[in-house]
């Protein structure tokens, strides 16, 4: 006998540091990837001591497809990283290595925690960059101190982006900020210099991350609700 659960676990990681590393390199997921990755989570399926509770237990953790396929429909990430948490869900149901509680939305909730670095990122650049005296808001002259602050924390003035949306739009002659949800799907990157950008990093990364954290920490929210309790 072999470990099945270990394999499911191992096809999970190798599954999405595969899509990662695309996503990193050509931002696009050949789609092929879900199909391979899908079958194997069917096929494994079979091996398990419990053919019954295994089914089972695939059918509650893909509670969590319906939930990615809107998210990805109004425009919050791609749809390969909805593909990707259903697989995943189908691939390795409830995976953890510690004693911890985890749900069908651990993953999903760990990738969004993990999703607001950037924002931590791009308010201590922009903050600096204040301090520094430099002039970020050039030509926004006409732009509302709100949408200022709203861009000081999903984005930055870039001199030369690189995998980044543009978040500027001119209304005539004048510069404003334009915050309407942007993807790689639906969105060209920003080939302007000296523009206002928010990253393009492809989510890809954080779905991974939130998976590994899900393996050797578990849900972070439930937990750190737990040690605060």
């Amino acid at each position: 006998m072999f470990d099945v659960d270990g394999i499911r676990i191992i096809l999970a990681v190798i599954m999405l540091g595969i899509a990662s590393y695309t996503d990193i390199k050509k931002r696009e997921i050949d789609d092929r990837i879900w199909m391979i990755f899908g079958g194997l989570s069917f096929v494994l399926l079979f091996f398990m001591p419990n053919i019954y509770n295994s089914f089972w237990m695939v059918g509650i953790y893909l509670i969590v497809a319906p939930v990615a396929l809107i998210v990805w429909r109004f425009g919050f990430f791609g749809g390969a990283d909805a593909f990707a948490l259903i697989v995943l869900a189908a691939l390795a149901p409830g995976s953890t290595f510690v004693e911890s509680q985890v749900n069908p939305f651990t993953t999903l909730t760990n990738t969004v925690i993990l999703s607001i670095i950037p924002v931590v990122i791009n308010v201590l650049r922009n903050v600096i960059a204040l301090i520094r005296h430099d002039d970020i808001f050039k030509g926004f002259e006409n732009e509302t101190r709100k949408n200022k602050i709203f861009a000081m924390f999903i984005g930055h003035r870039s001199k030369h982006p690189r995998f980044s949306f543009s978040i500027e739009t001119l209304e005539g002659n004048v510069k404003k900020m334009n915050f309407g949800m942007k993807n790689a799907d639906s969105t060209e990157f920003c080939s302007s210099s000296d523009t206002w950008v928010t990253p393009g990093i492809p989510y890809m990364i954080y779905i991974f991350g939130g998976f590994v954290i899900q393996l050797v920490f578990g849900d972070i929210i439930f937990n750190t609700i737990r040690i605060f309790h």
